[in-house]
């Protein structure tokens, strides 16, 4: 019996997804799109993009014009290669372009969509773009954190003389791309929370702490730049191809719980400091509807 209702809901699936893509194929026909190249069902563009992509992209303008249309699967994308084009999507039709694709990272990293770089146009995006801009990377709020910028400069300049003095040649050969990233985020953690994260055991605020957050940091880095199919082609999602959903959840929950430990660290008054997280916690007193911690955390998460 099991059996036979088992390959009856197979039935049904495969019939109703027919369906589906039959009506997804029509109205992709009625539509008044920019010229493109021919698509195959289901992946629609997806196989005829080669690495380096901006070179891929290049070719298909030179055939197509400045402004052409791709299907990535289930998703139509846009290619605009002209600076007059780019400017009237970007100024004259910007909010019609504000919104953003549902990736799946979003809804497990930015909080279901909620944060500035995720969320829709509408009321929350704006009242997080004014609290960004009058409360966190105002000219004055940027120029109170002018000790904290120089100080990171001078470790920099401090770490590249110990180098050079300790060769035995006139010049040291340094890697600058991870010590330029490394002063980059404690610049930006200090202005957050007043810690730094990277470098030497004794230059870090809490040993145990900073291995955690560039633990986070590093999986988020991978995580949000990972290529999931099931993003393009829904239907992949139901055969779970890889551990990406489950990865996600685990990295959302880990993120999570070290961003409200931050919050909560501060107002609890353990740290009294002026950082962004003070700042917006006194807000929070007069304003709890638009400063609530998940509001707060996003937008740490946002600016890391």
């Amino acid at each position: 019996m099991s059996i036979h209702l088992y390959y009856f809901f197979l039935v049904i699936i495969s019939v109703l997804s027919l369906v589906a893509l039959n009506l997804l194929f029509q109205s992709r026909k009625s539509k008044n799109l920019p010229p493109g190249p021919p698509y195959l069902p289901i992946v629609g563009n997806l196989h005829q993009l080669k690495q380096p992509l901006h070179r891929c992209l290049y070719e298909l303008s030179q055939k197509y014009g400045k402004v052409f249309s791709l299907w990535f699967g289930s998703r139509l994308v846009v290619v605009v290669s002209s600076q007059t084009a780019a400017q009237e999507c970007f100024s004259k039709n910007d909010i019609v372009l504000a919104n953003r694709p549902y990736f799946l990272v979003g809804k497990y990293i930015a909080y279901n969509y909620t944060t500035l770089v995720s969320s829709p146009y509408g009321d929350h995006w704006r009242n997080l773009r004014r609290i960004v801009a009058t409360e966190v990377l105002s000219t004055h709020r940027l120029d109170s954190f002018l000790e904290i910028r120089r100080d990171e400069i001078l470790r920099l300049v401090q770490k590249l003389a110990l180098k050079a003095s300790t060769n035995d040649d006139d010049f040291a050969r340094v890697e600058l791309s991870s010590m330029f990233s490394e002063m980059a985020y404690n610049t930006i953690m200090r202005m957050v929370s007043g810690k730094r994260y990277y470098g030497d055991d004794c230059d870090v605020t809490d040993v145990e702490e900073a291995k955690l957050f560039r633990e986070i940091i590093k999986e988020l880095m991978v995580l949000a730049g990972a290529d999931n199919p099931g993003d393009f082609i829904p239907l992949l999602r139901w055969f779970r191809l890889d551990d990406l959903e489950k990865r996600l959840k685990r990295i959302s929950k880990r993120t999570d719980s070290f961003l409200q430990g931050l919050v909560d660290e501060h107002r609890s008054g353990m740290r009294n400091t002026n950082t962004m997280i003070d700042h917006l916690l006194t807000l929070q007193h007069s304003h709890p509807e638009y400063y609530t911690d998940q509001i707060i955390k996003g937008l740490i998460l946002v600016i890391n």
